[in-house]
């Protein structure tokens, strides 16, 4: 066989190649297929495996099969009671006809837009008739329910199924919040002024029914010390009488050796006194036995 015929069977041989991949086209199991014939869709292939098309002529777009991710930008939504609220929200759709899908977005990129308006719309309309504090009770799933079936209702004709929407960060705007933290602040340091006053005013009176109980109590000790000391001084001057009025030699002899006590205490005291004097009477007075001499 000369070179020329071999030439020309690896020219034709190629070109069949090209031809064929031209011609077919393989549909994966997570995948569905748009074939289109200048531009112009003409047929839909969800079923997966090897298809034909005209080859030059129709070519093929592939979109997913599976659950597929939006993740909205932050807006901002004015709720019912004129509360503003920054709602960062997410959603999950799956791709239900490709022809309805390329007609109405061509690609996810123009879809996304297309979700977007619709997420914002109801997210508005949803949550412009509810108060802000229904986002944190038990209303908040009925407005989630009700949000989602807005977008699927709307959307249906997009060609999709939206199967959930949901609210990732809900937040107050900055200006919002600031004003609502220097509030919070303000409050609180308020509360704190107020327990500290009710604080001071309940030591205050502590220490005003503590210092009326100790004067209270002191007054009694005192009155209680006098009427002791006093029957006290009642019982020694009884004494003292009765001691008295049965030896009045031992009384005087007595009274006299307190004063040598409390005279010559004193290691260094110095006394200068008449050797006459009364007052050493009971030194000069003494009997052999040692007891004091009977005064004249």
């Amino acid at each position: 066989m000369s070179q020329v015929k071999l030439a020309a069977i690896a020219i034709v041989l190629g070109g069949l190649a090209i031809l064929a991949s031209s011609a077919f086209f393989t549909v994966g199991q997570a995948q569905q297929a748009l074939v289109l014939q200048f531009g112009a869709p003409v047929r839909v292939v969800q079923e997966p495996g090897l298809q034909v098309k005209i080859p030059f002529v129709q070519n093929v777009l592939y979109f997913e099969k599976r659950l597929l991710d939006f993740d909205d930008t932050p807006r901002e939504i004015v709720m019912g009671d004129q509360a503003r609220i920054v709602v960062d929200v997410f959603a999950r759709y799956r791709i239900r006809d490709p022809l309805m899908f390329f007609t109405a977005a061509r690609n996810e990129v123009g879809m996304r837009q297309r979700l977007a308006n619709a997420v914002q719309s109801n997210l508005q309309n949803t949550f412009g008739s509810a108060p802000l504090g229904a986002l944190f009770n038990e209303r908040r799933a009925a407005l989630m329910r009700q949000i989602t079936e807005g977008v699927v209702s709307e959307t249906r004709s997009f060609g999709i199924d939206v199967v959930d929407v949901r609210i990732m960060r809900a937040d107050l705007p900055t200006d919002n919040s600031n004003a609502i933290f220097a509030r919070m602040q303000t409050e609180r340091v308020r509360e704190a002024t107020s327990e500290r006053a009710q604080g001071a005013e309940s030591a205050q009176r502590i220490r005003a029914e503590a210092e009326r109980d100790r004067t209270v109590v002191l007054a009694d000790a005192q009155r209680d010390a006098a009427i002791t000391r006093a029957k006290g001084d009642e019982e020694a001057a009884d004494i003292y009488a009765k001691t008295y009025g049965s030896n009045p030699e031992f009384f005087a002899f007595w009274r006299s050796l307190e004063a040598y006590r409390k005279s010559l205490s004193e290691s260094n005291s110095t006394i200068v006194l008449s050797p006459d004097s009364d007052f050493f009477r009971y030194f000069r007075e003494q009997r052999p036995g040692g007891a004091p001499a009977p005064r004249r």
